[in-house]
């Protein structure tokens, strides 16, 4: 596994500690639409899915290191979309309505030189820019 993934599935074991810490149940991770109808046309992960009460909530972990730009910067508008795009295929392979109470949470990870992180959770990051 090359470092760079590594530090990624590290990034997503620590978020999904802390979210657990604040009371989220996590459901998933690492879903992908594969073995679904829509697999051929939506493309990518979702990191994490959470429940936090009744809403479901789907979680982009970016994650960096010491003397790299910040975390939370780096999800692009093409990453919101894809995410997005994600999380309504995650509701209709599920049978759960887009009308449901859920959304999408990015969870920004910095770590330190001796590999503490500094966690920074933005709650309804990404919305629907349709």
């Amino acid at each position: 596994m090359d470092s760079r993934r590594a530090l990624g599935r590290q990034g997503e074991t620590a978020a999904a500690a802390y979210l657990e810490a604040q009371g989220l149940t996590i459901e998933a991770r690492g879903w992908r639409p594969t073995g679904t109808a829509m697999a051929p046309y939506v493309r990518g992960e979702l990191d994490l899915i959470a429940r936090d009460g009744d809403t479901l909530v789907f979680v982009e972990v970016r994650t960096r290191r010491a003397g790299i730009g910040p975390a939370a910067e780096s999800v692009t508008p093409a990453k919101r979309r894809q995410v997005m795009t994600l999380a309504l295929a995650y509701l209709a392979v599920h049978d759960l309505s887009a009308d449901a109470a859920w959304r999408i949470d990015v969870i920004a990870l910095h770590f330190d030189r001796d590999s503490t992180p500094t966690i920074r959770w933005l709650r309804n990051a990404v919305e629907d820019e349709g």
